[in-house]
């Protein structure tokens, strides 16, 4: 049997940025409003539910928005509309991507944000947003899959990354 090989050239799902640096906007000490965008991802509601549960007495701003497609300018006007912003789910290529690529987008409007990405793509997720000149723009990693499970499999994911959360924000 004889296999020929073609080599082929292969696009980086990073793109090429020219030498951007975005600088990461710090959390205000003390906030009212936290924006909660949702990418509409399966179980991404359960998990900014969940995780809304810490923040105590606060406003919320809900965004919802398409996984696997950049926000609207309106969409991004809504959620910079808050003092902070937390961004879910990056569970899959296409919208590790949007999530990173958003954050980025508010951080660059002022507004300082977290990233929700699942283990198995917070690599990629940090290398992205490394490429787009925010190498230490904020990402807390779920336990891979959410997707197909259950509302309470998904909360006790979510759980695990509630003191990872209150460290980030100083919330006691």
């Amino acid at each position: 049997m004889s296999v020929k090989v073609v080599e082929r050239e292969v696009l980086s799902p990073l793109g090429e940025i020219e030498n951007k640096k975005v600088d990461l906007n710090q959390f205000p000490d003390d906030f009212e409003t936290v924006a909660l965008v949702d990418n509409t991802k399966p179980g991404a509601d359960v998990v900014l539910d969940t995780l809304k549960d810490s923040f105590g007495n606060r406003k919320f701003i809900d965004v919802k928005k398409a996984a696997g497609a950049p926000a609207t300018p309106e969409q991004l006007k809504n959620a910079a509309n808050s003092d902070l912003a937390i961004l879910a789910l990056g569970d899959c290529g296409s919208c590790t991507s949007w999530v990173v690529l958003d954050a980025i987008r508010l951080e660059e409007l002022g507004t300082p944000t977290i990233s929700i990405c699942s283990d198995n793509f917070i690599h990629f997720a940090r290398e992205l947003a490394s490429s787009h000149g925010l190498s230490d723009l904020r990402m807390l990693e779920v336990e891979h899959p959410i997707a197909g499970l259950s509302r309470d499999e998904i909360e006790d994911k979510t759980l695990k990354i509630i003191p990872a959360l209150q460290y980030l924000l100083q919330i006691p």
